[in-house]
């Protein structure tokens, strides 16, 4: 019988470590070159700003993810790994994206001010819990856009590229999981410091739809509440099973957004 997740052990640094050497021996980069018939100018424009938009995650994980590695070398060497090759495939997707781009007829473009404001804030952070915990967050949202997605885009291209994005990014976020338990480990104070970082950033993302989806929705056709409710969900199951985290979905948000299975309790 499958032990269920909640009483399965967490697994250890090196099953992440072997996983991520699998996947760096791989080569599987998509075919993005087949030509796009897009329904309309405004399609186009909006798949410019949706693949912008992963791009600037995808730089920004690559970013704090090798930084990362360097200080955490200092006191796990094997930890330290896992993070530089997760970097890597970081930059694997901004490479992938940037390529992507070009053949959609669009360049990598400023961040808008909302964007811009997120990814500020993320840069400034000094903490390595309040970095990990802000890429877990995001990792998870973008993960739950590109699945959503999935269900929409038609074009066989852009579900190529899609299909590399939430495949990866779905295998990102246990692993970003994994990350913050081995940082809270060693430093349990943490914790209590989490416990408002988690908060801003779970109401601060349920925001983030009503800024991306005048930009992305005529691309990835998903409405503005779906995202919310869908954000909501995804981000509220990140520690369902991490009691010792003790990282809930603020209350009030249950109310706002509605009860669903994994806000529920």
């Amino acid at each position: 019988m499958t032990t269920p997740e909640r009483l399965r052990a967490p697994r250890p640094t090196s099953f992440w470590l072997r996983a991520l050497e699998r996947r760096a021996r791989r080569s599987d980069d998509p075919d993005l070159a087949e030509p796009i018939a897009w329904s309309s100018a405004e399609e186009q424009r909006a798949a410019v700003k949706f693949f912008n938009a992963a791009l600037r995650a995808e730089e920004s994980g690559l970013r704090q993810a090798h930084e990362l590695a360097e200080e955490v070398g200092r006191w796990d060497p094997e930890l330290a790994e896992v993070l530089r090759l997760y970097g890597n495939e970081e930059g694997w997707h901004q490479r992938l994206l940037g390529e992507f781009l070009e053949r959609i007829g669009g360049s990598v473009q400023p961040m808008g001010r909302v964007t811009r404001l997120f990814y500020s804030a993320y840069a400034r952070a000094k903490r390595m819990e309040t970095i990990v915990l802000t890429n877990l967050m995001f990792e998870t949202i973008g993960a739950t856009t590109y699945r959503m997605a999935l269900r929409n885009v038609r074009h066989p291209a852009a579900r190529r590229m899609l299909t590399v994005l939430a495949r990866d990014e779905s295998f990102h976020v246990p692993l970003n999981v994994h990350f913050l338990r081995e940082v809270v480990r060693r430093d349990p104070s943490a914790r209590r410091r989490l416990v408002w970082i988690h908060r801003l950033l779970f109401t601060s993302l349920l925001l983030l739809p009503f800024a991306s989806r005048p930009k992305a929705q005529a691309f990835d056709g998903i409405p503005r509440l779906a995202l919310v409710r869908a954000y909501a969900q995804a981000l509220g199951a990140l520690f369902v099973h991490e009691p010792e985290l003790d990282l809930a979905p603020p209350r009030l948000l249950r109310a706002l957004v509605g009860r669903t299975p994994a806000l529920a309790g």
